[in-house]
């Protein structure tokens, strides 16, 4: 509906997202309190972290992340604004942690090379959703380029390094996910973050991926042991590969959607008042 309105408030999750989310270990029965909390008119609401990622752990803490809309009066006085908005919460023995931006704040965000953004915005574990929402989302593959590839490659070197610290599975899961994704955003211009997913999808991807997930399963902070025998080779080699990706891809060098994205920002803004 670009040029028109931005009608109607926030929603819950899409028709298939409830089921969405109890298959990825998510209990949505805790989340809605916290969202309340929030304060400010959420325009969407998404599961990041380890359940979007495909390997949670039994104690794995619940990662919302989202955007909410201030209203104009927020931004015109001399008061700063509050852009970025997080809360913390334990519910039922689990731990949830929830952070937003107000749409501004994350449009710039997302026509930047950052490809959490466009993660959060695209996840399919979907809380809380809204018609800007809808039409962010479908026009996220114009903010991806080919220089999102900087953003996986130094995502990955960090956890590599926390891995070495460490030796905990998780550092080692992240630094393939991340890895994976680049590659195969590279190559198809699709933000996949699900690793069981990427696993499939990249032939590149290490046969022990499986064995290391089934093993995160038991614990958020276990150690690697004997299964990440062998890692530091599967992680240079992606990380070649995901050189030459870059360097074959087709897709642009700069976001083509600004314009129709600083128009959804002032009329979703106006709508509010």
């Amino acid at each position: 509906m670009p040029g028109g309105a931005v009608p109607g408030g926030p929603a819950g999750p899409p028709p298939d997202g409830t089921a969405r989310l109890a298959a990825a270990g998510v209990p949505t029965a805790v989340l809605g309190p916290l969202l309340a909390e929030q304060g400010h008119h959420l325009v969407f609401a998404t599961v990041s972290g380890a359940h979007l990622y495909g390997f949670p752990s039994r104690d794995s803490d619940i990662d919302l992340r989202g955007a909410h809309l201030l209203p104009v009066r927020d931004l015109i006085g001399l008061e700063e604004a509050e852009e970025t908005r997080s809360r913390m919460a334990v519910r039922d023995g689990t731990e949830l942690d929830l952070v937003t931006h107000d749409l501004r704040k994350f449009a710039r965000l997302m026509l930047r090379r950052n490809g959490y953004v466009l993660e959060q915005l695209l996840s399919p574990l979907v809380v809380r959703t809204s018609p800007v929402h809808t039409e962010l989302a479908a026009l996220a593959p114009g903010a991806v380029t080919r220089h999102h590839a900087h953003h996986y490659r130094g995502f990955a070197a960090t956890q590599w390094r926390l891995f070495g610290k460490t030796g905990e599975l998780k550092p080692l899961l992240y630094t393939f996910r991340a890895l994976l994704t680049g590659i195969h955003l590279m190559r198809s211009g699709e933000v996949v973050a699900h690793l069981p997913t990427l696993a499939d999808r990249v032939p590149e991807a290490p046969a022990r991926l499986g064995e290391l997930i089934a093993a995160k399963a038991e614990a958020e902070h276990g150690a690697a042991g004997d299964a990440a025998r062998g890692a530091e080779a599967d992680v240079e080699a992606l990380h070649a590969v995901l050189d030459e990706a870059q360097a074959a891809s087709r897709l642009a060098d700069a976001p083509t959607v600004h314009p129709a994205v600083h128009d959804l920002v002032v009329r979703a803004r106006l709508d509010r008042g």
